[in-house]
């Protein structure tokens, strides 16, 4: 994908993508405490740094607890009216969470309805747009079963069908952090499952540019 003059670049998603973002000054683009601490932060930092002569508006939409369903009650005030270049979404691992824990997640058969919904919308009102969609992931420590784990890869199953049919890039990041694994244990990684640390965030990071090529 490639980077051109002027574009606007929006994350979305969900506490992962978040990562403590000021929302009271989510319209400043490229602002520190706009994008937060977490790895949209660390590849907008990298791709102002990179092309500073761009005129690159990058933005954080990312809302900690959310699930496909809050992201889609949100999804044309939040993102079609920016009228980005390019979305990178990650969500998915509360529609699991809010489940085991609170009984309120999105079943397999309804995230993938909405999640196809959402990019129906997107297609329609954006037809030129790059989309990004990154596959939810989860470490084996903190809060997380076994059968979290199986109810995730069926959401990553999802993602990956979705984003072959919408003619978008994949950004398999379970895959990376499995591999992160044969490195340090999966705490060094996210405390608590499903966090990511600092190296977390800054190997998502680099693992999206490298996948996504910009």
């Amino acid at each position: 994908m490639k980077i051109e003059q002027n574009q606007v670049i929006l994350f979305q998603g969900d506490s992962i993508t978040d990562a403590g973002r000021n929302r009271a000054n989510q319209d400043n683009a490229n602002s520190n405490d706009a994008l937060g601490f977490g790895y949209a932060s660390k590849v907008a930092g990298a791709l102002l740094a990179d092309y500073p002569d761009h005129g690159l508006r990058i933005f954080n939409r990312g809302i900690s607890g959310h699930r496909v369903v809050d992201l889609y009650a949100r999804w044309k005030g939040d993102t079609l009216n920016l009228n980005p270049d390019l979305i990178s979404i990650l969500i998915g691992v509360n529609d699991t969470w809010h489940e085991f824990n609170y009984q309120n997640g999105v079943e397999l058969d309804r995230f993938e309805q909405v999640y196809r919904m959402m990019l129906q919308f997107t297609r329609e009102r954006l037809p030129k747009v790059h989309l990004v969609l990154c596959e939810p992931f989860v470490l084996r420590c903190g809060v997380v079963t076994p059968e979290w784990e199986a109810d995730i890869r069926g959401r990553r199953e999802i993602v990956s069908r979705l984003a072959g049919e919408f003619g978008a890039l994949l950004v398999p990041f379970q895959e990376m952090f499995d591999e992160a694994l044969k490195e340090a244990p999966a705490e060094y990684w996210a405390g608590d499952g499903v966090h990511p640390s600092p190296a977390g965030h800054e190997r998502m990071a680099r693992f999206w540019r490298a996948r996504t090529g910009v």
